[in-house]
Formats: structure tokens, sequence, C-alpha cells
């Protein structure tokens, strides 16, 4: 079987062209060794669950891995303790195959109603004998924790597992604990509880600092095509068509995939690019580019559905789109770290900048529907002059013109 770009779920190297990550699990890994709970926040379509997949792998020559979905617990898992003590144990007995003596029995028990009294905290016992019992330690990795964001009960069992955590030393539990989701857990609790007390008391206050770079250079996009190039020998340039992607995308790595799929499944084979061979070339890309950005996904609509749910990022984003203002990076401002936490924008010299050029045009695009900028004078000047900013459906430079005043999301910006 032929192996393609892959943007729908996890990649498989044996299925999937993809870059190499080995260097990414070693750095996870050593996070593992050193007994590190942590979470990995990224913005949807960055690779979680593919990354996770491939950990789960590296690691099962030394732990016992315990890999779980939350989206296979349904709202009615949540709605009490019992309940999720029950959906949880489930989850487990379907996930691992073999258990110390006795571990099943109990998990058995939560799930069927037979236990003596279905509690988080009878559940962590559970968990602790299962700790005590294995012949090797155990790493738990959860992923899309965003399913259990509106839940104090998954608050609780994160509580546990802190508490569990910190007595560490004294009791036997899991070698590690990895969650991973777009939402960090402090906005987990802002969901649950708005009140200030709450925004910093965390259960999750263990986490260590995940700071792996999850995104790609423009190597391990080459890395990616030059397997791609010794399987069809379509003579392409792997470094420049590598450093185009990259400049659109800045590695990340739904867009690099989705427009590597473009070139090599719609692209080619047109009446402008009538083989691969034509089609892997800058025009190529360049018309891979354009099409992507036509295309309604599910990364754009929750792009624009963030600016919907939270209207207070619209105002920064417009900002940094029309005026090409220089934002200073706060680590404290609540919007910084949501357009960080979605995906918006990244850091770049302890400033703001928006993530890529293809997030730029779409959002440009975006913002020139609104009924609140269409009524300005931003507006028309944006219309006027669009062709020296998008090109071929692309954003080539922000608008100075905009710099010493206009507005914004209604606001009035004197800069």
């Amino acid at each position: 079987m032929n192996r393609t770009f892959n943007t729908d779920g996890y990649c498989d190297p044996e299925l999937n062209y993809m870059v190499d990550l080995s260097s990414r699990l070693k750095e996870i890994k050593a996070m593992v060794d050193a007994e590190k709970y942590f979470t990995i926040n990224r913005a949807r379509q960055y690779g979680k669950t593919t990354i996770l997949t491939a950990l789960a792998d590296y690691l099962k020559k030394d732990y016992d891995v315990i890999s779980l979905d939350s989206q296979m617990m349904s709202a009615l898992s949540f709605e009490s303790e019992q309940t999720f003590v029950a959906a949880f144990s489930e989850e487990l007995l379907d996930a691992v195959d073999e258990f110390p003596e006795g571990i099943k029995e109990r998990l058995e028990s939560f799930v069927n109603g037979t236990a003596r009294i279905n509690s988080l905290q009878a559940l962590f016992k559970g968990l602790q004998m299962w700790c005590s019992k294995a012949d090797r330690k155990i790493v738990m990795i959860i992923d899309e924790v965003d399913t259990a964001s509106n839940n104090q009960v998954f608050l609780d069992f994160l509580a546990q597992l802190r508490a569990y955590y910190l007595k560490r030393r004294r009791t036997h539990t899991f070698q590690s604990v990895i969650l991973a989701g777009v939402y960090d857990v402090r906005n987990m609790i802002r969901k649950i509880r708005p009140d200030e007390v709450h925004k910093t008391n965390s259960p999750w206050n263990i986490s260590a600092k995940f700071r792996i770079d999850m995104s790609f250079d423009a190597e391990e996009i080459a890395g990616m095509l030059e397997k791609y190039e010794a399987d069809y020998q379509v003579g392409m340039n792997v470094k420049e068509i590598s450093e185009l992607i990259y400049d659109y995308s800045s590695g990340y790595p739904y867009l690099a995939s989705a427009l590597c799929k473009y070139v090599d499944e719609e692209i080619a084979g047109t009446s402008l690019f009538p083989d691969k061979k034509t089609a892997w070339t800058k025009a190529g890309v360049l018309e891979a580019v354009k099409r992507l950005l036509s295309e309604k996904n599910s990364l754009f609509d929750s792009l624009i559905g963030r600016l919907k749910e939270y209207p207070e990022l619209k105002d920064m984003i417009c900002l940094l789109l029309f005026q090409g203002q220089v934002i200073a990076y706060n680590a404290d401002d609540q919007a910084t770290d949501m357009l960080l936490m979605f995906g918006f924008v990244r850091v770049e010299h302890e400033t703001i900048q928006i993530a890529n050029r293809i997030f730029e045009t779409r959002l440009y695009n975006y913002f020139l529907t609104l009924p609140e900028i269409q009524s300005g004078d931003m507006y028309r000047l944006a219309l006027r002059n669009k062709n020296q900013f998008i090109q071929n459906g692309r954003l080539y430079k922000t608008m100075p013109e905009f710099i010493n005043h206009t507005e914004c999301g209604g606001k009035k910006w004197d800069i």
C-alpha cells in the first residue's frame, strides 16, 4: 500500500508520510524517567494524538503504559463521582490486557455496581494496589482531556492524582501521568469556577512545564519529502519546497501536511500541473496554499469559533493584522495566554506574532466580513488597498496605512 499525507487523525509511519519524531520521543521519555506529571497543551490538529500514540509504543519497552481517551466517556460518565468511577474503570478494563492478581476483579466491581462503594477514594486505593503489584512502573496517558473540562468530578480526579503524587515517596503510584488537550487545567477551572480563588488554586499545580516544540522545522519537512521523493522520484527540489511550505505554515503540523496532500492528490493531474513532477514545484505549492485558504475545514472553523466564543480575543488579533502593532509578550495576560493556547499566535523575540501566513490571510478575510469592521473607514480603505496585501489569495504584508489611526472591533486605537 502506498503511503499518503494524512490530515485526519493520528499518523502511522507505515501508512503516512510524516516527520521523524524520535528526538521528541526521547525528550518526553526523559521527563517520564524523571517521574514528571505534565500536560501537553497544543492547538487543534497540532499532532498531539500522533505523538501520544508513538510515545505509548516508545515507552512500552521500559514501562507498562495505560493509554486512555476521554472522548470515549459520555457526558453521563461525569454526572457524579459514582458514574465516573464506573466509566473510568470500564475504560481501564478495555485498555489493558493483563492485570496483577485481584485488580481486574476490583475494577469490574466498580463497573457492575457490586463494589461496597464507588468513590474516587475507593478507585485510587485500587490504583495504588495495582501500582504496588505491577512488575514494572506504570505510565498513564489520557488524551482529549478537554472532553472532561466542564466537569467538577474530573477536577476532583486530578486532585486525587496530585495527592498521590505528593506522597509518592511513601506509597505506590504512577511513574508519570500525561494529559493532552487544547485547554490547560487553569482554563478548565475557569470554565467551571470563574471566581479568583480557583483561577490560581489548581489541583494540577504539580504539572511540569512541557517545553518541547511540536511544530516542524524546514529540515523536518524536508525529511518527510525525501521519503516521498524516494517513492516517486519526481525530481523535486526538496530544500526549496520544504522551505516554501515552512514559510507559509511556520511548521504547524496540520497545515504542512495539508499543503503536501493538496499538491500530491489534488493539484497533480490538473490542466496546469498534469503530473507529479510539475506539481511538486514552487507554483504547485502556491496553488496548494490558495486552495487550502479557500476551503472550509475543521481547523479554520475552530479558529473562527474561538473568536466568537471569546470576543476579547478579537481586539488583539485586529491590532496585529491591520496595524502591524508590536505587542510585547506578557505571560500574565489572559488574552495572550488564550491566543497562544488556541494556536492563533506564536512568541517571537518576546513579541506576539500571528502564528503563520496562512492564518494571517484567513483571519484577514474573516475580519473584513464583520459588521463592526464594515461600518468603519478601515473597511473601505482595506478593500481599496486589498490587492496590495492579498495576491493570489495570500497575504503578503500587513497594512501600515492603519498604524496611525484605525478602529478594531468597534474600538478606536491611537498609536
